[in-house]
């Protein structure tokens, strides 16, 4: 089982690291379908995965010339990591809910899709949408508290929305976008595992399979920050959109494996 979670997390994380989806998007929904490890250890686990393979990547691409606007990324980072607050309790306060954790499997994997088909939509269409220059603190403040809560509550470490918002609110280009993203997902991720540590809600796991996920989200920074390097903007847009296709078609199964199939 370790080399197939550490796999899933190079192959993710690398896809995460070019896109700025930070690579939980792909691995919460990839692990759940497989039925590897049980719900809250999954996003657990992808949370601390995420976590690393964000900082990794964030240093490998320190000097590739793509800017980073802190300003504005801080304050989304600091929305981020409040909001990734609430989403953790959120999270905490269904799993408790419910005896059964395929409940609040199928009810992450309905939210994911619905998330993820709406970013879809809008990359495929946002060349035709205005876009925004916000500049105001607060009001930066409060989409990060809105990704952050989602971020946190879907056990994805940021994902497509991140990028999306980006996109929308902020007019970045795709190769920005995904660099800022990853700073983002570093303060949501390192807020949601000291809420874990501090509140003594870690979900049961092993290290081996741990550090498994976490060698992989690692080593796919690294081939991540090559491949960006090597494509343009346009190639992170379709890599961003064959992304979200995955993911679709994997949480709607997903949804039907926690339900129908159960």
């Amino acid at each position: 089982m370790g080399l197939v979670l550490f796999l899933i997390c190079l192959a993710a994380s690398t896809i995460g690291a070019v896109v700025g989806a930070g690579g939980g998007v792909i691995i919460k929904p990839v692990v759940d379908l497989l039925g590897l490890l049980p719900v809250s250890t999954v996003s657990f686990c992808s949370g601390c995965t995420v976590l690393c393979m964000s900082v990794s990547s964030l240093i490998r691409t320190r000097n590739n010339g793509v800017k980073l606007e802190v300003k504005i990324s801080t304050m989304l980072a600091v929305g981020a990591a409040l909001g990734g607050l609430a989403g953790k309790w959120l999270f905490e306060l269904l799993r408790n809910s419910f005896e059964n954790e395929n409940t609040l499997g199928a009810i992450q994997s309905a939210l994911l899709a619905v998330m993820i088909i709406a970013v879809f939509v809008y990359v495929c269409i946002k060349d035709r949408l205005p876009s925004f220059h916000v500049q105001n603190l607060l009001l930066t403040a409060v989409i990060g508290v809105c990704l952050g809560l989602a971020s946190s509550f879907l056990g994805i470490g940021g994902g497509p929305a991140n990028v999306a918002v980006l996109f929308l609110f902020f007019s970045m280009n795709a190769k920005t976008a995904a660099k800022n993203s990853i700073y983002i997902i570093i303060f949501s991720q390192l807020t949601s595992l000291v809420t874990a540590l501090t509140t003594h809600s870690v979900p049961a796991f092993t290290w081996p399979v741990l550090l498994c996920m976490i060698a992989g989200g690692v080593g796919g920074a690294l081939l991540g920050a090559a491949i960006t390097k090597r494509i343009d903007n346009k190639g992170v847009e379709k890599l961003l959109t064959l992304l979200n296709l995955f993911v679709i078609v994997i949480s709607v199964y997903n949804v039907l494996k926690f339900t129908v199939l159960a």
